[in-house]
């Protein structure tokens, strides 16, 4: 089977042509030996099938960063090129372009943007390029899928190119190229470009981001708790609640299977969060408590992605995160660890030095929840007297102890954290289709890793309980936990799912009647402590079992002295 390689810069529209050529039935996988994602689909040419490869985003054949030497990989093994381009900064691209066809695979130029491009007065001769690289060039539009059929039709053309490049004599003939081939005009900027220059200044782009912040929060939580009141709930209220009553009345309660199954009844009724049992509350929390603010976190995220906004808070932020010893593009693993840790930690790559990634990682696995377990949070302090000083504690400590710990990773850890270089992309009308597609596959994996877990993590606790194994853990770690942390020792089952699910572990305080302090302590240390057992994995592989295992003892010593500190204050 033909394989074709979609390659180009980082924000060059690649998803979306991929998007465009694969449609839905696509898959996601790492490259062998690497934490790098990338995305294959198949596609109809002529009669036959071909694979559709979006490979990472580089600017050069000479990698620096780990997905830019997948990238390089990939195309030794390609059969044929496709070289998406920014229209809209062509000399930029060219410098790609030169380099892939010195590599003698056979290419096609995708000139995307193509509208973009006019909007800003930009005029490329397409058929002078395509004589100048000696590759067939093809103008497309990928959202409106303007370009797409004539840029199909042109695969059979694709040509290795009829000029050599040398890396010294590159820059040169790219001013060259440029200079023949395109024409720009003067013309006023579109209210998304004032918008764009704004969001860079700190005096106007902080504010912007505050709100921003705000704004894509109450949706998230306007769409998690919509779904949840009009969807979720009513579907196991009215179709899985009578199921599982006839099955607690088949097994009777008290009985083995039915505390496995169905958990223990509250005031004779069965109780989604508190039976904990793995048809009920094993299902019930990923699916009508988590689910709903995942699918929310994940469309607000790809929302603002494909908008453009990510790589300026980057730009925005690299100031003060330069001051703490970090990169600017920190921000986005954190915002990607607010959906899930799991793809928070695999998008450490885009920073350059390991030293960066792991600092990155581990203020996150210390820090920075889920939205699992922020949607848990939530709806466990909804039932204290004081919602709003329960969530600021919280999140509060998590922030303050953030800055603290990258201030002393600054001074403990040797390196600097290079200057920030990113490629921003203007701002764009998202395109439905592959918002959607992304937000399919973020769901779609939380699913398959999250459900598995929380079903897991209430065998386990109810195969501890039954075993009494929890009663003497509880007696061995007592002193910690209450006495230094204050919290009762029924704590201890949560604390121990903890490594399996931390959502699931903050649901089972629910039934053990804590008071705020106590709510707030045992939220903050479930954060702290550890990483879930799927994030602490792709860390070990990420970073080593002996760089994890520094992380881990950190991690513990941390959560007793914020626990214990929590304690005393509050």
């Amino acid at each position: 089977m033909k394989q074709i390689l979609l390659m180009g810069n980082p924000n060059v529209g690649k998803s979306v042509v991929f998007s465009r050529l694969t449609g839905t039935d696509v898959i996601v996988s790492n490259y062998p030996g690497t934490t790098v994602e990338f995305t294959n689909g198949r596609m109809k040419l002529d009669s036959t099938r071909a694979e559709v490869i979006d490979v990472p985003g580089t600017y050069s054949l000479d990698p620096t960063t780990p997905a830019e030497q997948v990238a390089t990989d990939m195309l030794a093994a390609g059969d044929v090129v496709v070289n998406i381009v920014d229209a809209t900064n062509l000399e930029r691209n060219l410098n790609l372009t030169l380099q892939l066809l010195s590599s003698g695979k056979p290419m096609v130029v995708a000139l995307n943007m193509w509208d973009a491009a006019e909007h800003k007065g930009i005029r490329i001769d397409v058929a002078k390029l395509e004589e100048l690289l000696g590759v067939p060039v093809v103008s497309t539009v990928a959202p409106s899928g303007r370009g797409i059929n004539e840029l199909v039709g042109r695969l059979e053309q694709a040509a290795a190119g009829t000029r050599s490049y040398e890396p010294d004599e590159r820059w040169s003939q790219i001013g060259e190229i440029v200079e023949q081939v395109q024409v720009v005009e003067h013309r006023h900027h579109t209210v998304l470009e004032s918008l764009a220059d704004i969001s860079l200044k700190p005096w106007t782009g902080i504010p912007l981001a505050v709100v921003f912040g705000f704004l894509a929060f109450a949706l998230i939580r306007l769409i998690g708790e919509g779904l949840i009141g009009y969807l979720f709930e009513p579907l196991f209220e009215n179709l899985w609640r009578p199921l599982m009553a006839s099955l607690s009345a088949l097994l009777g309660p008290g009985t083995f299977w039915h505390e496995l199954l169905i958990g223990s009844l509250v005031d004779g009724q069965i109780d989604f969060v508190e039976s904990l049992g793995m048809l009920t509350t094993g299902l019930f929390v990923p699916i009508g408590m988590v689910l709903p603010y995942i699918f929310a976190f994940y469309l607000v995220l790809g929302l603002i992605e494909d908008v453009g906004y990510l790589p300026r808070l980057g730009v925005l932020v690299d100031t003060i995160m330069h001051r703490m010893g970090l990169h600017g593009l920190t921000v986005i693993p954190m915002m990607l660890g607010l959906g899930c840790n799991v793809p928070g930690a695999l998008s450490t790559r885009i920073l350059e030095t390991r030293r960066e990634r792991f600092i990155a990682a581990t203020l996150m696995a210390i820090c920075v929840p889920c939205m699992a377990q922020i949607a848990m949070v939530v709806g466990l302090m909804g039932q204290s007297d004081n919602f709003t000083m329960g969530l600021f504690a919280v999140f509060g400590t998590l922030a303050v102890l953030w800055v603290a710990l990258a201030l002393i990773f600054r001074r403990v850890l040797p390196g600097e954290a290079p200057e920030i270089f990113v490629e921003i992309p203007p701002y764009r009308i998202p395109y439905a289709k592959a918002v959607a597609q992304k937000v399919w596959l973020r769901t779609r994996q939380f699913i398959s890793e999250a459900v598995p877990y929380v079903l897991l993590g209430v065998f386990i606790v109810n195969i501890l309980c039954l075993l009494n194994v929890i009663q003497f853990l509880g007696n061995v770690v007592s002193p910690v936990v209450t006495r230094l942390w204050g919290l009762p020792e029924e704590a201890i089952a949560a604390l121990l799912i903890g490594f399996l699910r931390k959502d699931v572990a903050i649901g089972m305080l629910a039934p053990l009647g804590l008071s705020l302090k106590q709510l707030i302590i045992a939220c903050t240390v479930l954060t702290i402590y550890f990483p879930c057992a799927a994030t602490f994995a792709v860390l070990v592989r990420e970073f080593g079992l002996r760089r994890m295992a520094k992380a881990a003892l950190l991690m513990t010593t941390v959560a007793l002295t914020v626990g214990g500190l929590l304690n005393l204050v509050l």
